[in-house]
């Protein structure tokens, strides 16, 4: 079976892993120092965000050259000494890629080169970026130029023929490389409709894109693979994504931001899987990513969030498929919420003026050690580190028997890759289903209930009993 079928794949944004040279941004040198905790952790890949050349307007989302590590983050040969050590660990490594737009530093935007971007020489609509405010701005010529995100990203036009072949090559040149595979940011939106349309992603165009890109990825050997970012898309339509000549995963938004409901949460398990059934493709599962809030803080914060996480987290392990664990995850992080106006950076609470919070709270670094910030993290952080996260350090959870951190180490170690699932009977507020390798229940409801048989492993203690927000496998049978 190829191994993305029922990987979990960890995701690593690198500006808040690890530190390495004291400037308070992480960096590639500092993962590869770390990524003996991503291999005791048991997981099967790593995802890096983007480390590539950027301004950094929104976080290295914005490209100035795909074939080159951004000094902030290293050189090519520190990225060269971080694959092979993570090779050696036993640990795969995925890499973003970013083709739905480029940074207004490119090359190609900076010297005007405006066939390769969704350029109109009047306004077209009043479409609406994603960060806020207008997607269209414009240029000192007089025209107009698209940026579905923020205006220092501008919309590549995939109409061109150069735009693909710029692409196939930067697939070709990271996957000579070693990588083995890619992240495709909004995999949905490279193809754009009819300016008059109303709706932007989802166009039948993309999809003769990624019949191109699967050919590039089969031609190296090693089971090389990609998962696209597809969200705000029906499960079916989402599925096409992942056709056996197309690409190979899609991540599960639609589970990501399921509220804490049982019969919400079984309709949309029950979607996902019969949509990848369609397609042969594995379902992937999801709790938390670099764009959305912490599960802590989004499912109650204090200790409901942190029951809910826990009991989240071993509901999605315990689903047949592929699942994706985003930084800090493992260590039960909530949202940081107060951060000062002065240290936010996001786009999103740039452009929104305020209003909106944006992404800045569940990128804080990472907490390695020691009672005070910067946590181990490096000399200094470039989001400050709540004060109080001296127990959430890999450090001290590592010495707990109970922290969260050894609940995804204990569940990464029993589990066991599954490719069907089984409904069993549940009293009202529980989830319950077998698999190949256990019987899951997950209690997301009021009322306690007697267990059928011992746990081999709880998301909280149960004691006979499976308590409200709480997760347990068992042996099936």
């Amino acid at each position: 079976m190829e191994w993305w079928r029922t990987a979990v794949i960890y995701q690593v944004y690198p500006r808040s892993f690890a530190d390495s040279d004291g400037d308070g941004v992480g960096d590639l040198p500092g993962i590869t120092a770390r990524l003996e905790h991503l291999a005791d952790l048991g997981v099967d890949a790593l995802w890096l965000s983007p480390f590539y050349r950027s301004p950094m307007v929104d976080g290295g989302y914005d490209v100035a050259d795909y074939r080159d590590v951004d000094p902030l983050f290293g050189t090519l040969a520190d990225f060269d000494a971080l694959l092979a050590r993570a090779h050696a660990l036993g640990l795969r490594v995925i890499v973003d890629i970013v083709p739905n737009h480029t940074s207004s530093a490119h090359p190609w935007f900076a010297e005007g080169l405006r066939d390769r971007y969704v350029v109109k020489p009047e306004k077209p609509n009043d479409w609406q970026s994603l960060f806020g405010g207008p997607a269209w701005s414009r240029l000192p010529d007089g025209s107009w130029y698209l940026h579905l995100f923020d205006p220092a990203q501008p919309d590549l036009n995939w109409d061109n023929p150069e735009v693909r072949a710029e692409f196939d090559d930067i697939l070709h040149f990271w996957l000579a490389r070693g990588v083995d595979g890619f992240r495709v940011d909004v995999a949905h939106g490279l193809v754009k409709p009819e300016l008059s349309e109303a709706a932007f992603f989802d166009q039948e165009g993309v999809h003769e894109i990624y019949r191109g890109w699967r050919k590039i990825l089969d031609s190296y050997p090693g089971e090389r693979m990609a998962v696209a970012e597809v969200f705000d898309t029906e499960p079916a339509r989402v599925a096409r994504y992942v056709a056996a000549d197309e690409l190979h995963q899609a991540f599960n938004f639609d589970f990501l931001e399921a509220p804490w409901d049982p019969a919400e949460l079984r309709r949309i398990i029950d979607g996902s899987l019969a949509a990848a059934a369609t397609v042969g493709a594995p379902p992937t599962w999801v709790i938390s990513n670099h764009d959305r809030r912490r599960p802590v803080t989004r499912f109650g914060d204090g200790v409901p969030g942190r029951r809910r996480a826990r009991a989240a987290a071993l509901l999605m392990l315990g689903l047949p498929g592929s699942a994706y664990v985003y930084q800090g995850e493992e260590l039960g992080l909530p949202e940081v919420l107060d951060l000062p106006d002065e240290a936010r950076a996001d786009p999103q609470w740039i452009r929104s003026g305020g209003r909106e919070l944006g992404r800045d709270g569940c990128r804080v670094p990472l907490p390695w050690s020691g009672d005070a910030p910067p946590f181990g993290f490096g000399a200094r952080s470039w989001l400050p580190m709540p004060a109080d996260w001296a127990a959430f350090t890999v450090e001290a959870q590592r010495a707990d028997p109970d922290s969260t951190l050894n609940l995804y180490r204990n569940a990464l170690r029993l589990r066991r890759p599954a490719a069907t699932l089984a409904w069993r009977p549940a009293p009202d507020g529980v989830l319950c289903f077998e698999t190949e390798g256990y019987l899951v229940a997950a209690n997301l409801g009021g009322s306690a209930f007697a267990l059928p048989r011992e746990p081999v492993l709880a998301s909280s203690p149960v004691g006979g009993t499976l308590p409200p927000d709480t997760t347990v496998w068992m042996e099936s049978g």
